[in-house]
């Protein structure tokens, strides 16, 4: 695992479309239970290097109820994004995550991680990847039938700050999705 992480961190498969540069962004363990597939880190996580580093991070462990601790404890949980770097910005927040990091190294990663039970696929990105037609319409409706694809996926909205609306129109899922997302979660990790 280390060599893997090792040659993730100095990849530049995709590095002329990266207006900050390459600076892949994961972590892993053998020992990973829950896997959370985000985007791609944002100009904050870029500088800090730490996934999660920033509002949205924050949400996500209010959402499943994690401590800082459990969540960077990488025999609990792994950070794998769609795209491992920064994308640039867009007109309406950032670019979507690049395609070539999944498909060169997420099954590379999931070999290495023989005890994953969960994985937790954040936006639409992560999930038309890993759901593909079992994917909904929206993301709307496929965080809304979300016990569809348990046991191993649990489909997630972006928890990032620009989500209020969605949040704001959409109040079951802070009330119908989150306790269950919660409780599923704190049953991986006994």
């Amino acid at each position: 695992m280390e060599e893997l992480l090792h040659d993730i961190r100095q990849c530049t498969i995709c590095n002329d479309y990266l207006p900050l540069g390459p600076r892949p962004i994961a972590t892993a363990d053998v020992n990973s239970k829950i896997v959370i597939i985000g985007q791609a880190p944002g100009t904050k996580v870029h500088a800090s290097g730490i996934p999660w580093d920033d509002a949205s991070g924050k949400q996500l462990r209010r959402w499943l109820d994690v401590s800082d601790e459990d969540f960077y404890d990488e025999s609990k949980f792994a950070i794998i994004p769609m795209g491992f770097c920064y994308p640039g910005k867009g007109k309406s927040g950032d670019l979507p995550p690049r395609p070539e990091c999944a498909p060169q190294w997420h099954d590379q990663l999931f070999d290495k991680m023989p005890k994953v039970e969960l994985v937790i696929l954040i936006g639409i990105y992560a999930q038309r990847y890993y759901l593909k037609d079992k994917a909904k319409k929206t993301l709307t409706e496929t965080v809304a039938n979300f016990k569809d694809h348990l046991p191993k996926y649990f489909p997630l909205p972006h928890p990032s700050p620009r989500n209020r609306f969605w949040l704001s129109k959409n109040p079951w899922f802070e009330k119908e999705v989150i306790p269950d997302l919660r409780a599923i979660v704190k049953n991986q990790l006994k």
